[in-house]
This record gives structure tokens, C-alpha cells and sequence, in this order.
């Protein structure tokens, strides 16, 4: 039997105008801001400021924007959709079942560089915005400002977003109306700025110039928001994306060539302001600023929240201890961790305090992003090849993106010592994190033992019938960690049989599938004793908090509809008035001692293991179970190499003499 479990998410990607409205708010926040920085970054790569350079540096942007984010991931990534669901982990979990081991380690890379850019976005587009007040009072403190409005941000998640995520559609397109408008007014005072769509000008200006690397490095943040797009492709659709995307990217462009219209009539202007607030008329600077703030605000919320959605689906994967997660609102997807949300607030803030200007923040922007659409790339190679795309073009795709992304990277690098250190250490803790995590679960799953269940039927059904055994619950439920089908962890027949042999009316084993694809919630029950043993597989998908509680007590409702199982007490007073007998929860946890390993590499690494599991919530949180129902049995996790090796010697020997 194979059944849905019942679940209240509920995602609509139909096109329409509010769907495209909806995309607006929620996909387009991070690279709708660029224009508040990308063109004062460009300004301050020292280079000399005439006709060729910013006619090169718009042609830069122009194909960066249609190579980067209109090909490669609005043309080809967001086809390599998981059951609808996008971004580097859900790509990852459409690739893994093809058993390349090793893929894991580009997944968690690019994970990594993401979840750093998470940080430093909300500090850069904030503080940028605000900047924008000193052309109005040059003496506004812009920092106490920037704080406040960054500790509101992160302080309103616990309580979600749902309401004044409506609005941020009508914003947005207000916001990119005005992006438009704006440029294509000053677009009129320099109409030769339009020679920057000849990618002739993007080339000359690599070719010649002295500072190409540091040029490249201020261009690529004009698409630092196309993973972003990627990421969000589960909630709005592919075709919304697309097509919203078509007016987004015209909008940027004519931002872009507004100001580069700007700054070849106000060259000797040009470096000491920010191009984005110039081309505002006087009478609507200030109305600029608040837009700008507000669309800050909105890419704020849209990398926290794909933060934390980027974090659930770790869990899941197993590659980051599983964390309190909350649920403000009833929208899909919609997740609030609290623990995270105050580190970021912290990272956001600590930033801020040591950059203090967005120019030295733009240093350590777009470092982190380049290895993660590089990562990127290398498994929509993979994906590619699994869809049977001919070799031939599935190596074009990957050698140009890796080339022009290698290129992007080596630009940015030139940034390290300026800034990008700070991106770069936040993702190579978050990396070692997650790499200790996914080992030290491999060397545990390793160490775990399991047996035939079916040598067991006969005991536990004896168990079950001696009367001399005090009960121990009426239902007793155990999470079985043993990987292969009809087995059973070892250590949790101990429990029934051995260690305070375990009366029960019902034996219920949960084993817990995370599969590939992100929505799936079902389940299978077997009945292997009548009446007595039960196995229930819950297949999970990588985007679902585990509830084992919740949907365990589903499966027993849907059991007892169909008359498979009579969850009446057997206490007869109880029996009489129609009384179900209680559920009691065993977890085994098992506790890794240093001393039962030779192997100093190894204690090394679960000692980490150990620290980072601190972060985290214990197994009964984890798994969703009501604690006043739960019972931990803890045992040690033995791993003793030597006497392992000495086993295999004895049993190499005895194999040879039986030879003889």
C-alpha cells in the first residue's frame, strides 16, 4: 500500500498578470537593485573615463546580462527544473541517483559561495540605498540609519511575510518602471550611448585597457541575482520567469545606458557621486531614494528567505544538522530558523560596522556567487548529459560558461585582499561545515549493523503474549536506521529483546526515504506479524519537514479506516469505554567515543562533527515527535580498526586452511 500523505502546500504557476506580478516581487529583487551600484563600481576601477571606456563597459553589461542570466539560466537552467523545483541542491538531487559520489562536493560548494552572497546582499543594497540621502543632507548618518532598517528587516521574519508580500509585486514594477523611464529620458541627451549593444566596444575595451580584471570585476555584479532567479523557479514557474524577465532585463538596460549617458555629459562629476541618484530630477530624488530603499528591502527579504529554504533542503540532503524551523504563515515554502536568521542579522551587521561605505563593500561582492554559478555550470553538464543532449553541444555549453565564469572568477579574485576575503571566509567555514557533516554521516551509517527482521517475527510475537513482562507501552514505535530493505538495526532488537525486554500490543518500525524530488510526502505500510508488526516507509522529499508525529498518526488513522488494525486499549477498563492505548517513541542515539578509533584523521573529523552538532536539535526535535512521548536509549558507536583488520586476518586464514 503506497498512499499520499495529506499536505496543505499548495503552489500555483499559471500565467496571468498577478502571476507575473507575483514574479516580480519574489524573483527579481536581488539583480533589480544592481543598478544602484554596478556603474559607481566601474567608476572606481581607476580607469580613465572617456566615450570607449563607458561605451565598453555598457557593452560588457549588456551581454553579460544576455549570456549570463538570458541563456544560461533563463534558457537552459530553468529547464533543469526538479518536479518543478530549482537551484543548485534541488539540481544536485536530480543528479545524485546516477551514483557520481563525488558530485556532492560541487553541491556543497556551490551552496556555500550562495548562502555567504546571502549575507553580504542585504548590508550592500541597504547601505547603497541609503547612501543616496547624502546628495539631499551630506551630513545624514548613514550607518545608524542602515542598522536600523536592516535590525527591522530581520526582526520581522518571525513573524513572516505574507502580508506585505503582496505588495512587493506592485512595487517592483513600480521600482523597474521607473529604472526604465528614467534612463530612457536621459538616454535622449546622449543617443551615440546606444552604440554600446555592438559587442565591438565590450572587446576593444578588454583588449586595451590596463585594468580589464578590475572592470570585469564591477561588470559581474550586474547579474549576481541570476541564481537567485534559478532558486526561486519553484515558486513562480519557468514561463512567469521568462517572460517577466524579458521586461526586467529591458529595464536594467535602459537604467544602464541612462546613466552611461550621464556620465560622458558630467565626466568631470562623475567620481564623486553615485551615477544612479544624478540622473534623477532634483524634484523627484527624494521619492528615488525611498523607492531604492524599499527594493533594497525587498532583495533583503528574497535572500533571507532563500537562505533559509536553501538551509531546509540541506537538512534534508543531509549536508547541515537539522535545526528548529518555524512556520509563520500558511504560504508555501515560507520558513522562518530562528538560530540562522540571528546569525545572518549578526554577519549583515558586523559587515556594515567594517566596511562602512558600499564602495568597500563592492570588493567583497560577486566573489562568493562566481563559484557558485561555476558549480553551477559543471552540473548542468552533468544534467545535460543525463537528458541525452549530444555530447558535442553539452561541452560547447560547458567549456564557454566555464571559461567566461573562470574569467569572472579571476577578476574577482583580484578583489581577495580588499574584500573579497570576507565572502570567501564566511563560505569556506559554511563548505568545511557541511563537508565534515556529510563525512562524519557516512563513517556513522558505516558503523551501524543491522539483521534479517525476519528471524525476529517469532520472538516479538512471544514478547508481546508473556503476560510476565510489564507492558511497556501500547504502541511502540522505533526509527529503524538500517539502509537495506527487510532489515533492522541491530541495536533496536536489543532494545525490545535485551535491554528491558519491551511488551507491547503493536511494534510499529518507521523508516524514514529521502528522495529526490522536492514535494513528495507518501507512504507504504507493511504488516509483517497480523496484528502485531508493522513497517511503514515514509518517502520524503528534499523540500518537506520531516513530522514523523504528525504523519505517522495519518497512516494509523488510514490503517484502522480500512479495519487493518484495532488501536483500542487492551486494558479491559479502558477496552470497555473505547479507549486507544498510548504511543511511546524509542530513539536509538549513538555516541561516538575517540577512544574506539586508531584512525586520528577520522577522530579528528568527528570531533568537529560533535561541535557542529551543537548548532542543532536533538533526533526526537528533528524528527517532529511530541518529547513527552519519546524515550533515548543511548549506545556506543564502536569503531575499532584494528581489530577489524584482525578479524578479516583470522577469517583470510581460516578460509586458506579450509582450502587445504
Amino acid at each position: 500500500m503506497r498512499e499520499n500523505i495529506k499536505s496543505a502546500a499548495i503552489c500555483t504557476h499559471q500565467v496571468g498578470f498577478w502571476g507575473l506580478l507575483i514574479t516580480l516581487g519574489i524573483v527579481f529583487g536581488d539583480i533589480g537593485t544592481s543598478p544602484l551600484y554596478v556603474m559607481k563600481a566601474i567608476l572606481h576601477t581607476g580607469e580613465a573615463i572617456n566615450e570607449n571606456t563607458i561605451l565598453g563597459a555598457l557593452s560588457c553589461i549588456i551581454w553579460t546580462l544576455t549570456l549570463q542570466t538570458t541563456f544560461k539560466y533563463v534558457y537552459v537552467a530553468l529547464r533543469a527544473d526538479n518536479n518543478g523545483e530549482g537551484g543548485i541542491l534541488a539540481l544536485y538531487a536530480l543528479l545524485r541517483k546516477h551514483k557520481r559520489r563525488w558530485i556532492y562536493i560541487l553541491a556543497i560548494i556551490g551552496a556555500s559561495t550562495l548562502l555567504a552572497d546571502g549575507i553580504i546582499t542585504p548590508a550592500i543594497t541597504v547601505t547603497t540605498a541609503i547612501e543616496g540621502l547624502e546628495t539631499i543632507s551630506p551630513h545624514l548618518p548613514v550607518i545608524p540609519i542602515t542598522l536600523a532598517i536592516i535590525s527591522v528587516i530581520f526582526f520581522v521574519q518571525q513573524f513572516g511575510t505574507e502580508s506585505i508580500g503582496k505588495s512587493f509585486g506592485v512595487f517592483m514594477l513600480l521600482w523597474f518602471l521607473l529604472l526604465g523611464v528614467v534612463g530612457a529620458f536621459n538616454i535622449t541627451s546622449s543617443p551615440l550611448i546606444l552604440k554600446a549593444f555592438n559587442p565591438y566596444y565590450a572587446i576593444i575595451l578588454l583588449a586595451k585597457s590596463p585594468e580589464w580584471f578590475l572592470i570585469l570585476g564591477a561588470v559581474f555584479l550586474c547579474t549576481t541575482g541570476a541564481e537567485a532567479l534559478y532558486s526561486d523557479l519553484g515558486h513562480c514557474g519557468r514561463k512567469n520567469i521568462t517572460i517577466s524577465w524579458a521586461f526586467v532585463k529591458t529595464m536594467l538596460i535602459l537604467n544602464y545606458l541612462g546613466q552611461g549617458a550621464w556620465i560622458l555629459n558630467h565626466v568631470d562629476q562623475a567620481l564623486s557621486v553615485n551615477p544612479f541618484y544624478s540622473i534623477m530630477p532634483q524634484s523627484m530624488l527624494i521619492f528615488a531614494v525611498i523607492m531604492a530603499t524599499g527594493a533594497a528591502i525587498v532583495a533583503s527579504q528574497a535572500l533571507i528567505s532563500g537562505t533559509f529554504s536553501v538551509l531546509s533542503e540541506a537538512m534534508n540532503l543531509h549536508f547541515w544538522p537539522r535545526m528548529r524551523i518555524k512556520h509563520p504563515t500558511h504560504v508555501k515554502g515560507q520558513l522562518f530558523i530562528p538560530m540562522i536568521n540571528l546569525a545572518m542579522y549578526i554577519g549583515v551587521v558586523l559587515i556594515i560596522l567594517l566596511f562602512r561605505d558600499s564602495s568597500h563593500m563592492e570588493a567583497a561582492y560577486g566573489l562568493a556567487i562566481t563559484i557558485t554559478m561555476l558549480m553551477t555550470t559543471l552540473l548542468l553538464g552533468f544534467y545535460l548529459r543525463t537528458k541525452g543532449v549530444a555530447r558535442l553541444f553539452t561541452l560547447t555549453f560547458m567549456g564557454a560558461y566555464c571559461s567566461i565564469e573562470g574569467v569572472f572568477l579571476a577578476a574577482n579574485l583580484s578583489k581577495f585582499l580588499a574584500g573579497g576575503w570576507c565572502t570567501m571566509l564566511i563560505g569556506g567555514i559554511l563548505f568545511l561545515m557541511m563537508y565534515v557533516w556529510v563525512r562524519a554521516m557516512k563513517i556513522r551509517r558505516q558503523y551501524i549493523s543491522s539483521k534479517p527482521l525476519d528471524e525476529y517475527y517469532k520472538i516479538i510475537s512471544d514478547i508481546k503474549t508473556d503476560e510476565s513482562i510489564p507492558k511497556y507501552a501500547s504502541n511502540l514505535v522505533y526509527v529503524n536506521h538500517a539502509d537495506k530493505e527487510g532489515t533492522v538495526d541491530d541495536k533496536l532488537l536489543y532494545s525490545i529483546i535485551n535491554k528491558q525486554p519491551k511488551r507491547a500490543d503493536h511494534y510499529w518500525l518507521i523508516n524514514m526515504e529521502f528522495v529526490d524530488t522536492p514535494d513528495t510526502l507518501e507512504y507504504s505500510c507493511e504488516t509483517l506479524v497480523p496484528d502485531t508488526l508493522y513497517s511503514v516507509t515514509m518517502h520524503i522529499g528534499f523540500r518537506i519537514e520531516p513530522r514523523v508525529s504528525l504523519y505517522l498518526r495519518q497512516v494509523v488513522e488510514d490503517l484502522v479506516a480500512d479495519g487493518k488494525v484495532d488501536l483500542r486499549s487492551t486494558y479491559p477498563s479502558l477496552r470497555k469505554n473505547g479507549i486507544s492505548g498510548d504511543f511511546r517513541f524509542i530513539i536509538i542515539h549513538r555516541v561516538y567515543y575517540p577512544e574506539s578509533s586508531c584512525n586520528r584523521q577520522q577522530n579528528l573529523l568527528m570531533s568537529i562533527y560533535a561541535l557542529i552538532s551543537k548548532i542543532g536539535i536533538d533526533e526526537p526535535k528533528a524528527l517532529g515527535l511530541d518529547t513527552s512521548m519519546v524515550a533515548v536509549e543511548r549506545v556506543p558507536l564502536i569503531i575499532n580498526h584494528r581489530n577489524r583488520s584482525s578479524r578479516r586476518i583470522v577469517q583470510k586464514t581460516d578460509d586458506q586452511m579450509k582450502d587445504l
